[in-house]
């Protein structure tokens, strides 16, 4: 009974945001006040009977309702009760549950913390979004039910939750990625909304702004997680392949990095609206085109969840209908926008436009990289491979000139500025550059180019940021967006210096060990002790200890080889012994003859920089959301975008 009142309320959804899409939509365009005032009331229904559906599958998944399909294909009365949990979007049609469920939460904010905005405009925003919303309720309703029932057959147990997903990680991190997917939705109902009322004005990029930045925020955390996840999880000591799921989060969250920047100076100056309207469209449609990729069957993927030709189908018409629909809109209405703000070819205008390029540019050949081998295939011209030494190659090419423009735009002035005026903050900002790229070099011996270059550019970036900031408190009392923009640029530079450490003086080696023997890596001595059988909640394992030396110190580590029954899946933990300056890394590998087993052991310096990196920059987005000029009152006059 519980899954019917699931599905009942799903529907019922439907119901909700196709009135959301259209009442208070011709409300808005006919000034029809009625129409207008059933918006909010219909954000509160949508978002209490989707409540209502993800508590119903969430409670199958709980007490182990086999009679669910969905619940039998992904759950195993064996499997702890919080993986249980996680796996209510652990596979596709819970996920996309989970997905209409943050969109109805999303929409539900921009209704609670909007009040302050004129009510037309408040109605144009949350009918853009019920339109977003019946698009994926009928997909989810059509294609995707996750309350399907398994009768007449009833099966004892479930097939169990995919290995992969049965960790803390995964239970984090696609809640934080869809967050920042779908948080695109609202940048992009309040691009749309504005075009729709011909309100393109500062005034409608600073309502803007705070939603954008939490998405970022929440886009950022998750990429941080899958990495995080990948490194620990998949036991080959690396944190980004470049795979084709991993480029469908990277590409809006390019997009929204272009996005915040131009936003701040349509916010400010009154300029670049037409560019920053396509970056609102762009980011939101880059998250819909990661939804088709991952949804689609066209690729293959650890992350991959459908393969059924029907959903992709759907979701690529969809995704032509809102794209498309959009650039119409956007190509009859923006070319009547002019900006009345001028500029010098030197000013930060000029200079976050120079960024936004760079960052488009980054985009695009992201963009070519990842679908021309399925393009190339699908036309039946063969396979070909775009590996990660390509978008390797292709990052350390963009992120120079990305890295010198960034540290430099916040010390210039807006409109007008002379360059003569920087060259007293160039000087100190050389030398602090000088001594990080020194020490580095000298602590690992960097001679590799490239690698060198980026330290040089991660310290430039700090010292240049950090300047800015003095200079700036010298002058006034800093807002909180202020430091969050430091913050995050801060954040940049640490995973700038993290990449550049760990791809040159990172160390591994693939060893046949029996207990008892050693290797040696980078002055760290790994001895493996012994192996023993352990027993978990749904798997058996192999637990290897090993005992790493150096000088007088000495760590622990733990690694195991999962065999989880169900599946008959087998499953790397690697042990880890973490530290600022460098990991240490133990995977275990095949049992081989004679008690002797395949070991990978990994010296990993400045891994951690890498998500020190993304921490710093979530914390930058919540500390310039929490700026009091985005919550600030506003008058009739000025509330309106």
């Amino acid at each position: 009974m519980i899954p019917e009142i699931g599905h009942f309320t799903l529907l019922i959804s439907l119901v909700f945001a196709t009135l959301l899409g259209t009442v208070p939509l011709i409300g808005a365009q006919k000034n029809i006040a009625a129409f207008i005032h059933l918006a909010k009331p219909l954000v509160w229904g949508i978002f209490a009977l989707l409540s209502i559906s993800l508590f119903c599958l969430a409670w199958a998944f709980y007490f182990n309702d086999f009679s669910v399909y969905y619940v039998a294909m992904n759950s195993n009365s064996a499997l702890p009760w919080y993986y249980r949990l996680s796996a209510v979007w652990g596979a596709h049609e819970g996920s996309l549950l989970l997905w209409v469920w943050i969109l109805a939460l999303w929409t539900l904010a921009v209704a609670i913390f909007s009040r302050r905005m004129d009510e037309v405009d408040v109605a144009r925003v949350l009918s853009v979004m019920g339109i977003i919303a019946i698009g994926f309720l009928a997909f989810v309703i059509f294609t995707s039910n996750p309350f399907e029932r398994t009768f007449p057959s009833f099966p004892v147990d479930g097939r169990d939750l995919n290995p992969l997903l049965q960790d803390i990680g995964l239970i984090i991190h696609p809640p934080m990625l869809y967050m920042g997917y779908v948080g695109f939705s609202v940048a992009f109902a309040f691009a749309i909304a504005a075009l729709l009322a011909g309100k393109l004005d500062s005034t409608w990029a600073r309502w803007s702004r705070p939603w954008t930045l939490a998405a970022w925020g929440f886009l950022t955390a998750g990429i941080t997680l899958g990495s995080w996840w990948a490194y620990y999880e998949l036991g080959w000591g690396g944190w980004w392949f470049w795979d084709p799921v991993e480029n469908a989060s990277f590409m809006p969250w390019l997009a929204g990095t272009a996005l915040i920047h131009s936003l701040a100076v349509t916010e400010k100056r009154n300029a670049f609206k037409s560019w920053t309207v396509l970056l609102a469209i762009s980011a939101f449609s880059l998250s819909l085109l990661g939804t088709f990729l991952v949804r689609s069957g066209i690729l293959v993927s650890v992350h991959a969840f459908a393969s059924d030709p029907t959903r992709g189908l759907f979701i690529l018409i969809y995704l032509l209908i809102v794209i498309g629909g959009a650039l119409t809109l956007y190509a009859v209405r923006a070319s009547n926008v002019v900006s009345s703000h001028r500029y010098k070819l030197f000013s930060r205008e000029v200079l976050l436009f120079v960024n936004n390029i760079f960052l488009v540019a980054a985009l695009l050949v992201v963009l070519l990289g990842t679908l021309l081998p399925l393009v190339h295939k699908e036309i039946g011209l063969g396979s070909i491979s775009i590996g990660a030494p390509f978008f390797d190659r292709i990052a350390s090419y963009w992120v120079i000139p990305f890295a010198i423009v960034l540290s430099i735009a916040p010390l210039v002035r807006w409109k007008q500025d002379k360059l003569s005026r920087l060259k007293g903050s160039l000087a100190p900002a050389i030398l602090i550059t000088a001594l990080i790229s020194l020490t580095v070099y000298l602590t690992f011996n960097i001679n590799s180019f490239i690698h060198l270059l980026g330290v040089c550019l991660a310290a430039w970036i700090f010292a240049m940021t950090a300047y800015e900031l003095v200079i700036s408190r010298q002058k006034t009392k800093l807002p909180l967006s202020h430091w969050g923009m430091t913050m995050a640029h801060w954040g940049f530079a640490a995973l700038v210096i993290g990449v550049a450490v760990t791809q040159f003086a990172s160390k591994e080696e693939d060893v046949r060990l029996m207990p008892g023997e050693s290797v040696s890596l980078n002055e760290y001595n790994f001895k493996f002790i012994d192996v023993k059988q352990v027993t978990g909640p749904n798997y058996t394992a192999y637990k290897g200890s090993f005992l790493v030396t150096r000088g007088n110190s000495e760590y622990q580590l733990h690694a195991e080889k999962r065999y989880y029954k169900v599946q008959s899946n087998v499953m790397t933990e690697a042990g880890i012994d973490a530290g600022l300056w460098r990991d240490l890394y133990v995977s275990l590998g095949e049992n081989l003859e004679n008690g002797a087993w395949a070991v990978k052991v990994h010296v990993k310096p400045f891994v951690r920089w890498l998500w020190l990196g993304g921490i710093l920059m979530v914390m930058g987005s919540a500390l310039c959301i929490a700026d009091k000029r985005y919550r600030r009152v506003l008058s009739a006059s000025k509330g309106q975008i």
